[in-house]
């Protein structure tokens, strides 16, 4: 292992592959500092640009905007109460309150530091686990892929937030728009209408650049974000205290742990890590009345919880070759533009890959502890820059990479379209991450599906005989079931609430 992963250093004498993992580290930041963008929005710009860095490249280059988002996304919640990213909320609660106290530096700092742990963790957790789930990946047939498919759908509706009918509603229609193109079975047309340009099907690219890139520039111009005054701490401003320092170290661990358990379950792990981990750092300490007023705990376990579930997400993607969140489709989407399909084999078939891009999460995670101290001050002046200014910018960028993708008019109408489509589903409270990922996994679901019917004539009772898928499907039932009773017991609780103040 370790013979490999140098290897995977030593392909970083090519100048190319540090340019790229300086780009992703640094743009991921950026985005992550300007609410909304986020991760997928970056991502879906540059997804045009894939082929032409080849699969290393994107992977190096996605990575670091994945990772580099994470980072980015307390800066603000800390220093002016403005989350960046979703994943970045609960940060808020402490970070900003330690601003206030005029503890703004320390709490960047321990931030940093928490992430910076947490990712090198997951790391290692992704070269220890991958590698050893590839070989029971193998063992894995149509059944248990239809499970994991499904398992992903159904818990990233139950876990999105607003209402899990219209996630639901969303992975309907994402599957009926994954089906649309040749039967890969029957070589059939399906919903093509008599038109030859769609019998390949919609361009995945085309759709995620519209859903999120154009989708992201008409909600940038339609908001009302205005410039906002940044006061960053100086260099010598940024040393914590010893005890702060005593408190943050145990935090950032239980959250590392918390966030790549969490990692590796199919919905927004990222988001969900932050709050579990803060809860449980609320309940071990000793001084809980302190959470919500400065408690650098409470900055420490849950950015150390976001960053270790980013790294754990790669398992998966790698092993399986399901994405369990948005961020890993478009991960995948990069893969697949290169010719390169993830899977069980992924890591004997791609060691060269695989240690590579090992390599680059080594060295785009220092780059983001190096950077982000230092420009703190330059990152979070981005909230002064004009929407107008973003919005032609983003649009263009967008245009050029479906076009440079697939040479194609058509491609570009299909992205306009949805992107004012993404526009008016997302402001009715629509989430455009479920129709994205029932796309992307609408293959993987329907062959496994009809293979697994073709091996059963039909009888459903031969899923009996499948253990894993069966622990896999109770698995998902007993935790929508759950969150389905917390729902309405919440629900039950705040008409309660609402009736004794009428």
């Amino acid at each position: 292992m370790l013979h490999d992963l140098g290897a995977g250093f030593a392909s970083f004498s090519d100048p190319t592959y540090l340019l790229l993992a300086l780009a992703g580290v640094v743009l991921g930041t950026l985005v992550g500092v300007l609410p909304g963008i986020g991760p997928i929005g970056a991502m879906s710009i540059l997804l045009g640009v894939t082929t032409q860095v080849g699969p290393a490249g994107s992977l190096i280059l996605f990575a670091g905007i994945y990772f580099g988002s994470t980072y980015g996304g307390s800066t603000t919640s800390i220093l002016l109460n403005i989350p960046g990213e979703a994943s970045s909320v609960v940060t808020a609660l402490d970070g900003n309150q330690m601003t206030k106290q005029g503890r703004s530096g320390p709490a960047l700092t321990i931030a940093a530091v928490s992430s910076f742990v947490a990712c090198t963790l997951s790391i290692v957790g992704l070269m220890l686990f991958a590698p050893a789930l590839s070989s029971v990946a193998v063992k894995l047939g149509p059944p248990e892929y239809m499970a994991l498919c499904l398992a992903g759908l159904l818990l990233l509706a139950a876990l999105s937030h607003g209402s899990t009918a219209r996630a639901l509603a969303m992975i309907c229609l994402g599957l009926a728009v994954g089906t649309v193109g040749i039967d890969p079975v029957g070589g059939d047309l399906r919903f093509t209408m008599g038109s030859t340009t769609l019998a390949q099907g919609f361009s995945f690219t085309a759709l995620v650049m519209g859903v999120f890139g154009v989708t992201e520039a008409l909600t940038i111009v339609g908001g009302k974000r205005s410039a906002q005054a940044v006061k960053a701490p100086r260099l010598r401003e940024l040393l914590p205290s010893r005890a702060e320092a005593r408190r943050a170290g145990p935090a950032a661990l239980r959250g590392s742990a918390i966030g790549f358990l969490l990692g590796l379950v199919p919905g927004p792990a990222a988001v969900l890590s932050t709050f579990a981990s803060y809860v449980i750092e609320k309940r071990v300490s000793r001084h809980p009345e302190r959470f919500g007023h400065g408690a650098v705990e409470g900055v420490a376990g849950p950015e150390a919880a976001n960053n270790a579930a980013a790294g754990a997400a790669f398992i998966p993607l790698m092993v399986l070759g399901i994405p369990f969140a948005p961020t890993m489709a478009l991960v995948l989407a990069a893969l697949l533009l290169n010719g390169i399909v993830p899977g069980p084999t992924f890591v004997d078939d791609q060691p060269e890959l695989f240690w590579t891009v090992i390599a680059a999460m080594y060295i785009g995670n220092l780059m983001l502890l190096v950077l982000n101290l230092p420009l703190v001050g330059l990152f979070t002046r981005l909230l002064s820059v004009p929407p107008h200014v973003m919005m032609p910018l983003i649009i263009g960028l967008c245009t050029i990479g479906v076009y440079a993708d697939g040479n194609s008019t058509f491609d570009v109408v299909v992205m306009l379209a949805a992107g004012v489509f993404g526009f008016l589903l997302r402001s009715s409270g629509f989430s455009m991450a479920a129709f994205v990922l029932a796309v992307v996994l609408q293959p993987t679901l329907e062959s496994s599906l009809r293979q697994t019917m073709a091996f059963s004539d039909g009888d459903p009772t031969y899923l009996l005989g499948r253990p894993v898928t069966m622990v896999i499907l109770a698995l998902v039932a007993a935790a929508v079931a759950v969150m389905a009773r917390t729902s309405w017991i919440a629900r039950r609780q705040s008409r309660a609430l609402a009736h004794g103040r009428g």
